[in-house]
């Protein structure tokens, strides 16, 4: 290390908590800490020059679990499990509503629309069929039915004529999102360092010792936030999924509102900017997608652009702007880890593809813990 006296006392000095990862986590995590011990010395450590998970590389969907992805997490979970995972999607985006305000996040309530493929119709009559059966588990954490059939309104080619709805469905900026809880941070006096990669720790007697690249020091608690990166640093289980996504240039009058869900919740789209943000592919290549790597591959990027020509936007031109892809952190089951790692380590992990809508519960949760 080559600190200063005056660097190593204000940033590397008696910390009483270190979290890993800045992202809707992380952040939430440190706010909920600033108000439990208002006097603690709070750093966040962030590998890259901004949050480098999925919090602001995803699309931006408050969502809750399409009815087609209630239906398969109800063949290997039971019915209070998915209940409370659903509430716990509910619970996070109610918390980073109050936090940051709908307008902050540029919060859109258009509901989310699952679409069925023509060659899907055993998926669509199962979903039919079940469409009360949801509503009614699921009634205790919305108050009301959730789901309902609606018309192919937005003349999408190659569906079924009606889509089934989830009207509490809703879209945000997480650009927005991530600035905003970045801005509360310093304003709560949590110290932030970016382009700090963590290598390893140790837990010991009294507190913990923390190596970088970049320098070493001790914090009393250790936080872990990273959430597909997880594995890493722990020895959870936590498999990276990377997730490919386009958005395409301005395209004049385009008339698609709303989150929109396809092929059982493996691709998805919506409208941003008077732009289609398209993402999604995943199933193509599970084992391909299995990497911590950013970056994007052909035989996803060709599909999603194929899709968006023949079902999104049959008869509309358009120009691809923009790709990109994050790390999402998924298991055989979709519940979070939030757990107690050693005597002064903690994680808040495994978000399953669902951060904006858990990530601020998860964080709040995982700061109750210490």
């Amino acid at each position: 290390m080559n600190f200063s006296y005056w660097e190593y006392k204000t940033w590397l000095s008696n910390i009483d908590y270190t979290i890993i990862g800045s992202g809707i986590v992380g952040l939430n995590c440190a706010l909920v800490l600033r108000q439990k011990f208002p006097r603690a010395k709070i750093l966040v450590l962030e590998k890259g020059i901004l949050p480098q998970g999925a919090s602001t590389k995803n699309a931006g969907f408050a969502c809750f679990g399409s009815i087609s992805e209630i239906l398969s997490d109800l063949k290997c979970h039971t019915e209070q499990e998915v209940i409370q995972l659903v509430e716990q999607r509910w619970k996070g985006i109610q918390q980073l509503r109050n936090t940051l305000g709908d307008t902050t996040i540029d919060y859109q309530q258009l509901g989310g629309h699952e679409l069925f493929l023509e060659s899907k119709e055993e998926l669509y009559t199962q979903c039919c069929e079940n469409l009360n059966k949801v509503n009614t588990l699921l009634e205790p954490v919305f108050g009301t039915s959730a789901f309902e059939e609606q018309q192919n309104r937005f003349n999408f080619k190659r569906i079924k004529g009606r889509y089934i709805a989830n009207v509490f469905e809703a879209q945000i900026n997480t650009g927005k999102m991530m600035a905003a809880l970045l801005q509360e941070a310093t304003k709560s006096n949590i110290r932030i360092l970016n382009s700090i990669n963590v290598t390893q720790f140790q837990d010991t007697v009294e507190l913990v010792e923390v190596s970088t690249h970049a320098f070493d020091f001790k914090t009393k608690k250790l936080l872990i936030a990273t959430n597909g990166f997880a594995s890493q640093l722990i020895a959870e289980k936590v498999k990276p999924a990377r997730a490919q996504v386009l958005v395409t240039k301005p395209i004049p009058g385009l008339h698609i509102k709303g989150t929109f869900h396809l092929d059982e919740g493996y691709y998805y789209f919506r409208n941003i900017d008077n732009r289609i943000l398209f993402g999604g592919g995943r199933n193509l290549d599970f084992q391909g997608e299995e990497t911590f790597e950013q970056g994007s591959s052909s035989l996803i990027q060709n599909q999603l652009e194929g899709m968006l020509a023949e079902i999104i936007l049959p008869n509309t031109p358009f120009q691809v702007d923009l790709r990109w892809s994050g790390i999402m952190g998924v298991g055989t089951v979709k519940k979070p880890i939030i757990k107690q790692v050693s005597n002064h380590v903690y994680c808040g992990v495994r978000l399953g593809g669902m951060g904006v809508a858990i990530g601020s519960h998860v964080g709040k949760e995982l700061a109750e813990l210490v």
